[in-house]
């Protein structure tokens, strides 16, 4: 065996702490594989690279099988963490976990400034894409509030029109109090 626990430990580690970075921005970006998923790909992708250098003893001539099956079968991974909720697409995250397999790989074959560099370019990439691109798409908000009358809900919802936004529909409820009567909507 070529490489000292040392070093094992070391390739590992790396992977784990630079998959966690990648997966704690995601964690804080509030999407569906966080920390947890992240610091797991690059840490199992770094042991399937471990493994395939010196698992299967010196006689293996084409180490990088087991680190091609890595890439492939990480984009099926990521496939499934494709989430359909309401005819809306949320958590797509394979290229995030594609990438984090990548960092995991050179973590464990040694190339540590390689995953270095990797990581902090897709920190970078991540927030600054996050900061200059504004968000596109749409957003849908359910919204329940209490309102004085009818007419009071009807202007809320003129104005909520006026700010370019779409109503798609409204429901209305009486609540009567005594003397007063509440609209909720």
């Amino acid at each position: 065996m070529d490489a000292t626990y040392i070093d094992l430990t070391i390739r590992l580690s790396l992977a784990l702490l630079l998959g966690g970075a990648i997966g704690i921005e995601r964690e804080y970006r509030a999407k569906e594989a966080g920390f947890r998923t992240h610091f797991l790909v690059a840490l199992g992708s770094a042991l399937f690279c471990v493994v395939s250098q010196y698992g299967f003893g010196f006689d293996l001539k084409d180490s990088s099988r087991v680190a091609a099956q890595v890439v492939s079968g990480i984009g099926f991974l990521g496939a499934g963490t494709i989430i359909f909720q309401k005819n809306v697409v949320r958590g797509l995250t394979t290229a995030g976990l594609w990438v984090t397999a990548a960092i995991g790989l050179a973590c464990g074959t040694g190339m540590y400034v390689a995953a270095a560099i990797t990581t902090a370019m897709v920190l970078l990439g991540l927030e600054v894409l996050n900061y200059w691109i504004p968000q596109l798409g749409t957003s849908t908000i359910e919204l329940n509030f209490s309102a004085p009358s009818r007419d009071s809900v009807k202007e809320f919802i003129s104005k909520i029109k006026q700010k370019g936004m779409e109503v798609h529909s409204y429901e209305l409820k009486e609540r009567r109090f005594s003397k007063e009567e509440f609209v909720e909507a």
